[in-house]
Parts: structure tokens; C-alpha cells; sequence
């Protein structure tokens, strides 16, 4: 029998139904749409001990497994990262992850699995993308003396589906296929590695089953059009049942680097096309490597893709960039890697954001896929090790900064990639002249414009609840942030 698991099949283990779960309710076409939220500090309503997020008991595993390394892994063992990562899960999960973690080693050794995937990722997303020279933006963080970093883009924004979410998930999806499986379940915040999945599946002929919280509907109400136009079902409660009860044919789609292992080392395999890409376009143009790496922080998908084809290069500075939100100081923001803790969330150990009980802390940013209070372990090791270098920009930094590439290049950058643009006025004044910045483009900015035109920075206000200009967002504590004079920090509980 070909069965694979996911980690949020941890409801059939803690839970004897779904509903008693936490979740997020929205209704929508008269139908029920949840988005179960498993974290290591809900788990105490199965009478498991938790200590700063990091849960302890006989009915949970953190395994590893001990084997030689593979040439895709930078883990001291196989699935750890120092001493981040692991499978923090229930027993019974732990044979389906050994499944899934085969047949991963087997595709990736299989020429005509590997090949399928290169033309898929050639003829349907449309690789290979451009590393773009910017050549306004470069002359925008020029001197007076006319001195400054060359700026290069990695254009994501110009795969099919508008973002890097389609390397993975068209992966993911042939990797189910491979397996025997004919249900592909996946979460989605912003949308775009939903309608990715939708589409994967869509040409693979598979079923698809896509879960969306209440306000991420409300945000994003063209892509859940678009991902039910491909045929992707809604996370009715009906489906949540039938997939639960159905595990020997479904598979779990991670949109991020985080899970317990071999999640976050899939996924970071399937995006690592964009910096093996990076390399050979940057020997072309101009005969070297690039000097400074520089993307967005959320779960750490594209930036692991960008960085880990030149982990081992030391003389290239890998630069992540965490949402700040509205000001480190307000409590509302997503800067996992900057204000967070150690712990445990979604069967891996990694920075989290999380109150001094081990409650996993809401997380914000006016970029819905930055919108994570936890971080792919291998990202926690890199801050840990210094190899990677870590800072933070506000909601209002990079949503100046989307509308300074689309001035300067005619270029919409999703919000998420806009904040590492926004870290160029950090950066760009650091550096020698000539140097050479390649800022990861990690999807497409149409889609980001009304709320950019409706955005207005926390000190335009008189500490009144403005007025909802057009219901685009229903959610205030998602879209506003408080006064920067306020006194009080702001709980995110």
C-alpha cells in the first residue's frame, strides 16, 4: 500500500474529531472553510507537558535518523540542522515520514523523474527566469560621487502562477503522483502556493484540496476564484473529513521549509533551481559570483531556494529580511529570527514566536505570505552558525519600497519581496562601489496594488480606528498598526 502523511494529520492522533481542534471559521458560498492551526502549545488539550513551545511526552518523537549525508543536505545528520529541525511527532506518523523521505531520495535519483521535472519546469512554469539588471534602481543608490553596489533581480515574479511557489509545488505534485496518490492537500495564506498546487494538479490529474483561513478569503478573494476555477476543492468540513479518513491516497503539500524532516529539505531542494540558476547567469554576466544575497523571511522558502547553492561560498553574504510589521516595538510583526525564541511548531525546532507560557504569538505583516511565527530550521541555523545575516524593515518601509521599483522599472513586486527591496536603504550605503547585489524578486505585485494604493502608516492616524474605505480588508488588526507613541506593547495572543 503506498501511504504518505503530513503533519497536520496530528488532529487523528490528539483530537477524536477535527472540530475539537483549534480552527479558523469563514463561510463562503454557503459552505464551511477551515484552517486548522496545530502548534506545540494546543497540544496540552492531549495532557502533553509543553515548556517554551517544546513538547514532551511518551506519545511524541523526535527522531533522527542517523545515515551518511546526501549531496542535497547541509545537516550534520539527516534531518537536523545543529540542533534545529528533527520529527517532533506522534509514533504512528513516523512510517509514513520514512516513506515520504525514500521515495524523495529515490526521485531525486531517478534520471527520468529528474528529467520530467526539468521540462515541466521549463515548458509549464517557464524557467529559466531573468537576473535582471536593474539599471534605474542601481543609479537610485548611487553617491554623489556616482559611486554604489550594482542591483540585480532574480525574476521570480515571471513564473507561471507569479512566484516561486510553482518550483515546488509542481515537484511536490509529481512526487505524489510517483507515490500513488490521488488527493494533494495543502494551506495557503496569500493564495499563491494554493492556486500553484491547484494548478500542478490540474495538469498532473490530480484532486486538490486547498485550506484558507477566513481573512486570507477575504484578502484574496481573486485567488480563491482562480484556484476554483482550476478545480481545487474548498476546505469544506465534508472534504476536511474525507481527507483525514483517507490518508493512504492523500499527500501533504508544504508551501514553506518547515515540518518535521524531510519537509523542509524537500522543499528546500525543489527551490534550490533558483540559486543554481543564479550562479551560471552571474558567471555569464559577469564572470564571478554574486557579493551579497539578499531575500524575504516568512517560512524561508525563496530564501533558502536563493541560498543554498552558495552556502560554501564565504565571500557571498547571505541576507535575509524579516517583516518588522509596524515596529519591533508594537509586538506586531513577523520577525521570527529577530525577537523569537527556540521551540517546537509543526513537528520541527526552530525560532518561534511565542509568550513566556510557550503560546505560539500571532504574527503580522502587511505581506499575507510573511505572516509565519515560525522559521524553517535550516534559516535557524544559519543565524545561529553566522553564515546568514538577519535584519528587519516596517510595513511601511516596503510598501514604499513597491512603489519605488514600480517608478524606477516598471516592475510590481509582491509585498513579501518588496521588504527585501526596502533593505536596499540599509545595504546600498554599506557598500564598495561596484558591488555585486542580487535581490531575490520572489513573485509578481498585481496583486498587492489596492492594498499599497489603501496602506497608510501608523502615524497618519490620531489613534482612532480609521473607516474601512471598501471591505478589501475586514480585518483591523491586520491591516493597521497602533500609534508609535503608544506606551503600551501590544499582545498578540
Amino acid at each position: 500500500m503506498r501511504t504518505v502523511c503530513n503533519y497536520l494529520q496530528y488532529s487523528t492522533f490528539l483530537a477524536p474529531s477535527w472540530q475539537n481542534l483549534p480552527h479558523t471559521h469563514a463561510k463562503k458560498g454557503g459552505k464551511s472553510c477551515y484552517t486548522i492551526m496545530v502548534s506545540s502549545t494546543k497540544l496540552t488539550n492531549a495532557s502533553i507537558k509543553v515548556d517554551k513551545g517544546v513538547a514532551s511526552s511518551t506519545h511524541m518523537t523526535n527522531f533522527t535518523i542517523n545515515t551518511t549525508q546526501t549531496r542535497t543536505q547541509t545537516q550534520t545528520q539527516t534531518g537536523r540542522f545543529g540542533k534545529y529541525g528533527g520529527k517532533y511527532v506522534p509514533e504512528l506518523l513516523i512510517s509514513c515520514l520514512n516513506r515520504l523521505e525514500d521515495e524523495f531520495y529515490k526521485a531525486l535519483d531517478d534520471p527520468e523523474f529528474q528529467e520530467e521535472l526539468a521540462e515541466g519546469l521549463r515548458d509549464y512554469v517557464g524557467r529559466e527566469t531573468p537576473l535582471y539588471y536593474a539599471e534605474r534602481l542601481t543609479k537610485y543608490y548611487k553617491d554623489v560621487n556616482g559611486q554604489g553596489p550594482e542591483i540585480y533581480l532574480k525574476r521570480e515574479d515571471l513564473n507561471y502562477g507569479g512566484g516561486h511557489n510553482m518550483n515546488n509545488a509542481l515537484a511536490q505534485s509529481m512526487l505524489a503522483k510517483r507515490m500513488g496518490c490521488t488527493t494533494v492537500v495543502t494551506a495557503t495564506a496569500a493564495g499563491q502556493h494554493g492556486l500553484a498546487t491547484a494548478a500542478a494538479c490540474a495538469k498532473l490529474g490530480l484532486q486538490c484540496t486547498v485550506f484558507m483561513g477566513q481573512a486570507d478569503i477575504e484578502r484574496r478573494p481573486s485567488a480563491v476564484s482562480l484556484i476554483e476555477l482550476l478545480g481545487a476543492q474548498e476546505a469544506s468540513s465534508e472534504a476536511i473529513r474525507e481527507w483525514v479518513g483517507s490518508i493512504e491516497t492523500s499527500y501533504y503539500s508544504p508551501a514553506s521549509v518547515i515540518g518535521p524532516h524531510p519537509y523542509p529539505t524537500m522543499v528546500r531542494e525543489f527551490q534550490s533551481v533558483i540559486g543554481k540558476e543564479v550562479r551560471r547567469q552571474a558567471m555569464e554576466k559577469w564572470g564571478g559570483l554574486p557579493d551579497v544575497l539578499v531575500a524575504c523571511v516568512g517560512g524561508g522558502s525563496n530564501a533558502m531556494g536563493l541560498f543554498h547553492e552558495f552556502r560554501h561560498d564565504e565571500g557571498v553574504r547571505l541576507v535575509g529580511v524579516e517583516a518588522a510589521g509596524c515596529g519591533l516595538w508594537s509586538g506586531k510583526h513577523s520577525a521570527t529570527l529577530a525577537e523569537g525564541d527556540v521551540g517546537v511548531y509543526h513537528g520541527t525546532m526552530s525560532y518561534l514566536l511565542q509568550d513566556d507560557e510557550g503560546q505560539i504569538l500571532h504574527a503580522h505583516s502587511v505581506a499575507n505570505g510573511l505572516e509565519c511565527p515560525g522559521v524553517g530550521p535550516e534559516l535557524s541555523y544559519l543565524k545561529d552558525s553566522s553564515r546568514g545575516e538577519f535584519d528587519t524593515v516596517t510595513d511601511e518601509e516596503a510598501v514604499e519600497a513597491y512603489k519605488r521599483l514600480c517608478r524606477l522599472e516598471g516592475i510590481f513586486p509582491a509585498l513579501e519581496a518588496s521588504h527585501a527591496l526596502a533593505f536596499l536603504e540599509k545595504l546600498c550605503p554599506t557598500l564598495p562601489h561596484g558591488t555585486k547585489v542580487v535581490v531575490n524578486c520572489s513573485g509578481r505585485g498585481d496583486k498587492d496594488a489596492a492594498r499599497v494604493l489603501q496602506f497608510k502608516p501608523a502615524h497618519s492616524y490620531d489613534g482612532q480606528q480609521p473607516e474601512q474605505s471598501n471591505g478589501y480588508d475586514q480585518i483591523w488588526e491586520n491591516q493597521y498598526c497602533p500609534l508609535p507613541n503608544a506606551t503600551k506593547k501590544i499582545s498578540r495572543n
